[in-house]
């Protein structure tokens, strides 16, 4: 892991240019889109053979595989979930906004409504890991907005079924519609709805480079919460820090992918060696060495600055999903902070704690995105209806500069609409 001490600060990004894949994986997806809208189930059940290498009788989970799912998994796991899925839950609904209205001095009433949408999909990853978090996380928000009709999709294992934990999230999240379907095919199957999956209005949650893809395709259809790039985080340490615990924090998001970025950020050369040797030592008895050691190798960084505040200059720059700030003062370091997804502070604010546990939603803007954008929130399942209601003497007393404003962007139909009233 590199350690940087001279360092040109517009040089160093953690933008890179937003994966639109390769021309053929763009027309792989867009047939996959096409085949689904036009044959609905019989094309997402041929993909789901071809790619996920199971033939399924019928896509939908049934309440026997839930039933089977609370057996494979001990008592435990069930408790963790539920008091995850309580505490993502009452973090959200301090987010949550009403309605208003209020009257102005003409009496004319004026406000937002706000409306749950209908229904939304939430997309689960599979592969070689399963993620309930991924489920509480994109269903607990939604649910609090008020959603009616939360739909879950994942691919399939080999032998048909997905992964119990995941089933078990889902169920003690109040989902009722899951799919056993994945990839290209499940987001097509949400957007465009097939004979067996009603369409939804909006899609959240991670895939592949082919779910990216489709999620890109189907938006306009129907929205979709971000393309979310690899992890990233960084730490911002002073001397006070503890150069095992930096190192194990660094290593838990580079375990994610070869493609994640973990940085370290610090005013203590003695902390930056240190940290750089622990790193080092874990990668022998991590797990997931191969990966985390690839990410670490093209994307991890050590920066050494002169004072904080260049540190948290160059923070500020980076503008990553994931912050740590280990530093004497935590919350006085704080104030200075303006671009992060999520803010973990002091060393006990580890990141899997936000990954998992807390409450804040660990659906987070990457690729620097968080210097404009937030973490997915309730807002994300609401909609907003502006509400206009003039009364007579509002609309008397300015109806004459409506129809003028009208006419000098000459739009004569807009002024007689208005003038229609005075006679």
């Amino acid at each position: 892991m590199e350690i940087i001490n001279d360092l040109n600060m517009e040089k160093i990004s953690l933008k890179r240019s937003v994966d639109s894949g390769t021309q053929a994986q763009q027309e792989v997806v867009k047939e996959i889109l096409r085949e689904v809208q036009m044959q609905g189930d019989e094309a997402v059940l041929s993909y789901t053979n071809q790619f996920d290498g199971v033939r399924l009788a019928s896509m939908k989970v049934t309440e026997a595989e839930i039933r089977d799912a609370y057996k494979e998994v001990d008592e435990e796991f069930i408790s963790i979930i539920q008091e995850a899925a309580s505490n993502i839950y009452d973090f959200h609904a301090k987010q949550k906004s009403e309605s208003w209205f209020y009257y102005d001095k003409e009496g004319a009433m004026l406000g937002q409504k706000v409306t749950p949408l209908d229904s939304v999909g939430v997309y689960v990853p599979g592969g070689t890991a399963a993620y309930p978090s991924s489920v509480i996380m994109n269903v607990m928000p939604a649910r609090v907005a008020g959603v009616e009709r939360i739909v879950l999709t994942t691919p399939p294992n080999r032998d048909g079924k997905i992964p119990a934990s995941v089933l078990v999230a889902a169920n003690e999240a109040g989902v009722a519609e899951i799919y056993k379907v994945g990839g290209a095919q499940a987001i097509g199957a949400l957007a465009f709805g097939t004979e067996t999956i009603a369409p939804v209005d909006k899609i959240v949650g991670p895939g592949n480079i082919y779910v990216a893809l489709a999620k890109r395709f189907v938006y306009g259809i129907v929205d979709i919460d971000m393309i979310a790039g690899p992890s990233e985080i960084v730490v911002l340490a002073d001397e006070t820090a503890f150069p095992k615990e930096i190192a194990a924090d660094l290593l838990s998001q580079a375990e994610h992918d070869a493609l994640a970025t973990s940085i370290l950020v610090t005013t203590s050369d003695v902390v930056a060696e240190q940290v750089k040797e622990e790193i080092e030592r874990q990668l022998q008895t991590l797990p997931r060495r191969e990966i985390a050691e690839a990410s670490i190798r093209e994307f991890g960084k050590i920066y050494v600055l002169p004072s904080l505040d260049k540190a948290v200059e160059l923070v500020n720059h980076l503008a990553p999903e994931h912050l740590e700030v280990v530093t004497k003062e935590p919350l006085e370091t704080l104030r200075l902070i303006k671009h992060a997804g999520a803010i973990f502070l002091g060393r006990y604010s580890s990141e899997p704690v936000g990954d998992y546990f807390a409450g804040p939603n660990h659906v987070l803007p990457t690729n620097g995105t968080a210097r404009f954008s937030s973490p997915l929130t309730v807002d994300d399942f609401v909609k907003k209806s502006s509400i206009i209601q003039y009364s007579e003497r509002a609309f008397m007393k300015h109806a004459e500069k409506i129809a003028k404003f009208a006419r000098y962007e000459g739009l004569e139909a807009h002024a007689r609409a208005i003038e229609s009233r005075l006679t």
